[in-house]
């Protein structure tokens, strides 16, 4: 059963707060996946979380958008950046190496629609709207042990 937090996001200072949170509570093996339409803020709260991890701000941060998936190889954890939007399906998920990926590491993962069944059933999902010119929405819901573990994403 999932359990649902919903913030609103003053500006990208909030999202990439927020970034940090999820951050600070990662564990290998976990799948945080995003979703939102264009512009939401998917790609700022990757950078964010990804920099706050490193713990280099200035940190280069492509979007996989061509290049399908980015690594990093992280303090505690190596993380891993999807973006599915070019995937038909599982079926390319896995050619990127998708079990090996989730052995030990962290997968950061845009359009999860493209999973299908490789979705895990311990997830943290992330859906971000827009509501004004800088303010976004996080709906965040918590599957497996997520669930207990959103306690400490709360502000």
């Amino acid at each position: 059963m999932a359990r649902t937090l919903t913030l609103d996001l003053r500006d990208e200072a909030a999202t990439a707060a927020l970034a940090a949170r999820i951050g600070d509570g990662l564990r290998p093996r976990d799948v945080v996946t995003l979703t939102g339409d264009l512009g939401a803020g998917k790609t700022a709260l990757s950078r964010a979380l990804i920099r706050h991890l490193s713990g280099d701000p200035e940190e280069e941060v492509p979007s996989p958008t061509f290049t399908l998936v980015q690594t990093y190889d992280l303090p505690g954890f190596p993380l891993w950046h999807f973006d599915l939007y070019r995937l038909s399906g599982p079926d390319e998920v896995e050619e990127l190496g998708w079990d090996e990926i989730r052995a030990d590491g962290v997968a950061l993962v845009e359009w999860p629609d493209r999973l299908g069944p490789l979705l895990p059933p311990a997830r943290l999902e992330l859906r971000l709207a827009i509501t004004g010119p800088e303010s976004r929405r996080a709906e965040l819901a918590g599957f497996g042990d997520w669930a207990e573990r959103l306690d400490g994403i709360t502000p």
